[in-house]
This record gives structure tokens, sequence and C-alpha cells, in this order.
């Protein structure tokens, strides 16, 4: 009769500790989707961030945005009062900014738009020329148009990630 009692304290004392931390791979994935790159990989997370964190559980979506001029990490942050914020450092490297232009300065592109369920499209020029997950100004095809930084997602491709 100890024993089921037993078995059954560690399985519930389990499940309240998966409550009381965030899921770190949940972290990783995220900043892989942000920097369009997985981790381990030049313009990705440069490595998993780091297991021993204990995290408490953010109740709204994570925030991430670029940290520094020289976007060499990604802020991810809970964006609730009390929340917390950690930085995960970006790989750079020679493939990063030597890699052959997926896009030419000129060149008709889509400019894809993407936020929480769902994803608009529109066509665009470049007005710089990229490698696959650069950063390059662009512009809609408007009269008045005002220039966009997007990230290179493939040939004719960009995008533009809404919070």
């Amino acid at each position: 009769m100890k024993l089921p009692i037993a078995v059954l304290a560690l399985g519930l004392g389990s499940a309240l500790h998966a409550q009381t931390v965030t899921d770190l791979a949940a972290i990783d994935a995220a900043v892989a989707e942000f920097a369009g790159v997985p981790s381990g990989q030049p313009g990705g997370a440069a490595q998993s961030v780091d297991r021993r964190l204990r995290l408490r559980p953010c109740a709204a979506p994570l925030a991430l945005v670029w940290h520094g001029a020289r976007r060499d990490a990604v802020e991810v942050s809970c964006p609730l009062p009390g929340g917390w914020r950690i930085f995960v450092p970006v790989l750079r490297g020679a493939a990063s900014s030597d890699s052959a232009p997926l896009i030419a300065r000129g060149d008709a592109v889509s400019i894809v738009i993407h936020g929480e369920d769902f994803a608009v499209s529109q066509p665009g020029e470049a007005l710089e020329s990229g490698a696959a997950g650069a950063w390059i100004r662009v512009r809609t095809l408007g009269a008045k148009a005002e220039p966009l930084r997007a990230r290179v997602l493939r040939p004719g491709a960009v995008g533009i990630d809404l919070p």
C-alpha cells in the first residue's frame, strides 16, 4: 500500500516541477525561428540555452528582439510585469557574410510579413543584395514607399516578423 503512494507522490512532484520552470527547448526553438537559422549555424544561436537555468513560466508569448547594433545576440523575455530576460549569443562566421547573395539589388521580391497566426505578402524591390538570413533594405512598389528592413528567406522572398 505504501509503494503506490510513494510512486504517486513522486509523479506529482515531477508534474509540479514541470509547471514551475519554462521549457528551455521551447526558447531554443523560438530563437531558431526568429533568426531563421538553426542553432550552431552562422546566423543562428551559438549554442542551446543553458539547461541549468530555472526560469518562471511565462503566461504570455515570449518577446524576441535583436540585441545590439551588430545583432550579435537575441534578447528573449517574458513581457509580463515581473518577467525575466535572457540574451542568446548569435554565431557569426564567414558563411553568414561571404555566401553568395540570393537576392541582388534591384531584384523583384515578395515581401512576406509574418504575425501570430497569419502571413501576408506583397510585391517589392530589393534596395540591397543579400545572402540567406541577411537583413536588407526593401521597398514596396508604391509611388512613395518607405524603405523597410527585411530578412532574406530564399531567392525572391524576404520576410518581416511582427511581434
